[in-house]
């Protein structure tokens, strides 16, 4: 496709720069030589009485004053490039007809100004089904469904009202990419057809590990097991528990925003709850970690993601125990994959011991093929309708 031909995007994400999802990370890669305007969108979590919950509304409603701008890339603090971002007000349900009729009519009031004003109609791609009642209302060109997770099945959303958007969307779209292949299955079920796009790692991010002090391990008794990520109900309390009740020495860690975990996960003894770290901080993190661990639960939410963290988590180097998942499961020759509490507790502490071995390590020699750069021209074929609409 020629310079002249690309068309611009238009992208409905999560907010813009809030956390590296794999559709930033895709879109950085697009950023030099496409137009790109990402609609920041809101989830339907009920809300809850809490502290994570009004600043998130307060973000909101500065974003709604604000005038859209540019803000930086995920993954580099030295990243200038970003596309135009827009944050139209949304009425904070969907459930109800009233919400669904609402809310179509103020995302067109906001979004059509924009999608006429784009030098020819886009191509857009949504991550959530949201969008559904916009699909032959914009003047766009084709529509690609992003599905990177199973939102029906996943903790704290309206399930009910995800997937009946879902099932509204998928038959209204060109094109379907999917991260996993229960998601493709899952796909599957609405009667399309769907491609997969596994996640990628910006690999000289990971390979470079600033000599700086992270904040909040003055405290915590070293060596550290690691996790980074949302700290929700997708954690198994009995793997974390058998874990922090095996180490004689040293802390469990875990680094992130919490979103309604089990509360008895943040009073186990040797499990230290730190808040979110910056993306480009996290290499800093990997390199205080002597292994890094995923206690993920095997639930339907969890065995139909594809965790960002696993690649990134392989190519630090560390030695990496985690759940066995079918996510996880292509990754066995990397890393230790388990599937009971007692196992998961007894290979940490034998990496703890040992270190990584060496044929983990001679096994990711193929992360090399797995670089997001790669993984954005792919997926800038299938939306752009390059290719057919095959798995």
């Amino acid at each position: 496709m020629s310079q002249a031909a690309v068309r611009p995007l238009v992208v409905f994400a999560d907010d813009w720069g809030r956390h590296p999802s794999s559709c930033q990370h895709l879109v950085r890669h697009l950023l030099p030589h496409r137009e790109i305007v990402w609609v920041n969108t809101i989830g339907t979590r009920p809300p809850r009485l809490d502290w994570g919950t009004a600043k998130r509304v307060m973000g909101k409603f500065k974003s709604w004053a604000s005038p859209s701008g540019k803000h930086q890339s995920p993954g580099s603090e030295h990243a200038t490039l970003a596309p135009r971002t827009i944050s139209p007000k949304m009425w904070p349900s969907f459930k109800s007809q009233f919400g669904r009729e609402l809310n179509r009519k103020l995302l067109l009031r906001s979004l059509r100004p924009i999608f006429e004003s784009l030098p020819q109609p886009p191509n857009v791609i949504t991550t959530l089904p949201l969008v559904a009642d916009l699909v032959g209302e914009l003047p766009a060109h084709r529509w690609t469904y992003y599905c990177v997770d199973d939102f029906s099945v996943w903790p704290g959303y309206d399930g009910e009202t995800m997937l009946r958007m879902e099932r509204d969307l998928v038959p209204k779209v060109q094109e379907i990419v999917t991260v996993s292949e229960t998601l493709v299955a899952h796909i599957a079920k609405l009667d399309r057809p769907a491609h997969l796009l596994t996640h990628g790692v910006d690999l000289d991010h990971w390979t470079t590990k600033p000599p700086e002090k992270v904040p909040g391990l003055d405290g915590p008794e070293p060596p550290f097991v690691v996790f980074w990520g949302v700290i929700d109900r997708r954690m198994d309390v009995a793997f974390v528990k058998a874990l922090a009740a095996s180490l004689r020495v040293g802390s469990l860690v875990l680094v992130g925003p919490r979103e309604d975990p089990a509360p008895e996960l943040v009073t186990i003894p040797r499990v230290r709850v730190l808040p979110p770290m910056p993306f480009a901080k996290l290499p800093a993190l990997a390199a205080t970690a002597s292994v890094l661990v995923m206690p993920y639960a095997d639930l339907p939410v969890t065995r139909a993601m594809q965790p960002l963290k696993l690649k990134e988590y392989l190519v630090t180097g560390k030695p990496v125990v985690v759940r066995d998942l079918p996510s996880t499961r292509p990754w066995a020759d990397c890393c230790d994959v388990c599937d009971t509490a007692e196992g998961f507790a007894a290979r940490v502490n034998e990496r703890l011991q040992g270190g990584l071995p060496a044929g983990q390590q001679a096994a990711r020699e193929r992360l090399e093929d797995e670089g997001w750069a790669e993984k954005a021209k792919q997926f800038e074929r299938w939306v752009d309708g390059v290719t057919s609409a095959t798995t």
